[in-house]
């Protein structure tokens, strides 16, 4: 379903500020993979999901999705099999836009394009019905600017968003960072249940290690743009945060103590 093949990115290449973000990854995920991405910052993981989503080119090296090379795609025609929720919750929807015309928008990224009437009465009624799904009566408020929606509402509208048209691919870059710990909760389950459902394809990228261990079938922990553990389903399912810090802690020796406060 992805592949990525000897992915390497250099940032400010031949100066005193060169960074190597990525350094010759190999990422393979079946369909139906969830698998949760951590690592301290400047770990590579952002620069990850955006190679994969197109946001950013690789230096060497292929992207693959559903057997096609995207590498040489731009951001905007890979879009069409790639759903992806950030961090900020204002990102990943227009304000001044309603609710309604937002999903519109997303509704239309996969479909080919025509002059009909961009929300018709089937349409609508499709939009009340994945919006009753978030449980945040957001499917009475279709006419509402997503502007003035919380933190948390906007960031299950960007979910919804993002899952709705069953992507290849979904990318979660720390999704849930910017919420209260309510928020995120509610954000974390919804995220479940919307995988769940539709059997996505996701790569999610977090700081909160219990999460990790909570959500997924797959782990990969990142540092110095190299994945330096990768941990199996079978693996997964008897690892704690105390074992994966350890785990670190061999790998990364005397910088665990600050690494831990970063993952944690």
């Amino acid at each position: 379903m992805l592949e990525l093949n000897h992915v390497h990115k250099v940032f400010n290449e031949g100066t005193l500020d060169e960074k190597i973000a990525l350094e010759h990854i190999d990422l393979s995920l079946k369909p139906g993979d969830f698998v949760t991405v951590i690592g301290s910052n400047g770990a590579g993981k952002s620069t990850l999901m955006n190679v994969i989503s197109g946001a950013l080119s690789p230096d060497i090296g292929t992207v693959t999705i559903q057997d096609t090379n995207v590498t040489p795609f731009p951001e905007y025609k890979r879009s069409k099999l790639i759903g992806r929720v950030f961090q900020d919750p204002m990102a990943g929807t227009a304000p001044e836009m309603t609710i309604e015309e937002n999903l519109a928008i997303a509704y239309a990224r996969n479909k080919k394009r025509t002059l009909r009437r961009g929300v018709t009465k089937k349409r609508k009624t499709f939009f009340k019905e994945s919006l009753e799904s978030l449980h945040l009566g957001l499917e009475d408020r279709l006419n509402a600017k997503v502007g003035l929606l919380s933190g948390g509402e906007r960031q299950a509208l960007s979910l919804l968003m993002a899952t709705f048209t069953e992507p290849s691919i979904l990318l979660l870059d720390e999704h849930t960072a910017a919420l209260d710990p309510s928020r995120a909760e509610l954000i974390t389950n919804l995220t479940s249940e919307i995988v769940e459902k539709y059997h996505l394809t996701t790569l999610m990228v977090t700081h909160n290690m219990q999460q990790a261990l909570d959500l997924g079938n797959r782990l990969i922990m990142m540092d110095k743009g190299q994945i330096i553990l990768e941990v199996s389903e079978e693996e997964k399912k008897e690892l704690t945060i105390e074992t994966l810090l350890e785990e670190f802690q061999k790998i990364r020796g005397e910088q665990m103590v600050n690494d831990r406060a970063l993952l944690s």
